[in-house]
């Protein structure tokens, strides 16, 4: 069995093209129903804003690996210097149950969020044939960072401009060296909304504070789903997606709210797997406004934890441990 830790991740080779391949093979397997996954539990005690979550999955296909993601969310950690959020995933084989690797890095996390997001972006640049894009991301922290470097590997010359938000501030020294002179720091949400292609949530908000118009036809990744009011719906309603609808119409998500308070039902979104079969973005008018949240998928996990695996074992990276 290998271990491999944060620093071991970032060792190996961030091929984003590569994992988002990862993320496109999961689909595939999740089209064929050869996975599994059971909802997620939610640990909580003592502060009920902390949670511990359990995410156990099976994924066949050339993957054929089963394991489980313990993610510990604290958001007032970053009050004490400390990061909000740690996982570890535990891989085993398939067909035996013989745990293979233990992988302690947050940076898995980061990673399968950002090429989840680039999976979903690569399908809408090719199916609506775009060229020129400009970008806006809220919140800069280790989320917002990695989906500008995926988005910085994935579109590269076709940037136009970004344009970034955080609360806090941003530390410019984490903008890729090449980036530099398409981004624009601006100084509140709006001015990284109104006028982009690409919309990129990466927050801990604790309140819902997006209530205006998004651009026609702009493509909205709802990574942190919480930040949009109820007031947005009908700009969207005919274009929600989802990862999974049972995981994310539940803990106060934006979706949850749609339901409760806009009345949008199972049958109202399209599943992640529907994207690339059905042309999914080519279907909707060219002004729809698109707007997607993903829960997070556990096979997702699974899958991008096995190919960081495979890489180290090819490259000997991380420490091999006695049975």
């Amino acid at each position: 069995m290998r271990y491999l830790n944060d620093k071991n991740i970032h060792e190996l080779n961030f091929d984003w093209n590569n994992n988002i391949k990862v993320i496109a093979d999961a689909t595939h397997s999740l089209i064929l129903n050869d996975m599994a996954q059971p909802i997620k539990p939610y640990l909580r005690y003592g502060n009920n804003k902390n949670r511990i979550i359990a995410m156990p999955a099976f994924i066949g296909g050339n993957i054929n690996k089963s394991g489980i993601k313990w993610i510990a969310s604290f958001p007032e950690n970053i009050n004490k210097g400390i990061a909000r959020a740690h996982s570890v995933i535990i891989l085993n084989e398939a067909d035996t149950g013989i745990p293979v690797g233990v992988i302690n890095s947050g940076a898995i996390s980061a990673i399968r969020t950002a090429s989840v997001s680039g999976f979903i972006i690569k399908e809408f640049i090719k199916q609506r044939k775009s060229q020129k894009v400009s970008i806006g991301i809220i919140g800069f922290g280790p989320i917002g960072q990695t989906h500008l470097n995926m988005c910085n590997a994935l579109l590269a010359e076709n940037i136009e401009n970004v344009f970034i938000y955080d609360i806090k501030g941003v530390n410019k020294e984490l903008i890729p060296e090449n980036l530099k002179e398409k981004v624009i720091v601006v100084q509140n949400w709006e001015d990284a909304y109104v006028d982009v292609d690409i919309f990129i949530t990466c927050t801990v908000s604790a309140e819902r504070y997006i209530d205006k118009q998004p651009k026609a036809g702009s493509l909205h990744l709802n990574v942190s789903l919480r930040d949009y009011k109820p007031e947005v719906f009908g700009w969207f309603s005919k274009a929600m997606i989802v990862d999974d609808w049972d995981e994310v119409c539940r803990e106060n998500t934006d979706i949850e709210m749609f339901h409760k308070t806009n009345g949008l039902q199972r049958e109202n979104v399209a599943q992640i797997q529907t994207i690339q079969k059905e042309n999914f973005f080519n279907s909707l008018d060219e002004d729809q406004a698109i707007m997607f949240n993903p829960m997070g998928m556990a096979i997702f996990d699974i899958a991008m934890a096995d190919n960081y695996l495979k890489l180290a074992l090819h490259k000997n990276v991380g420490v091999l441990l006695d049975n």
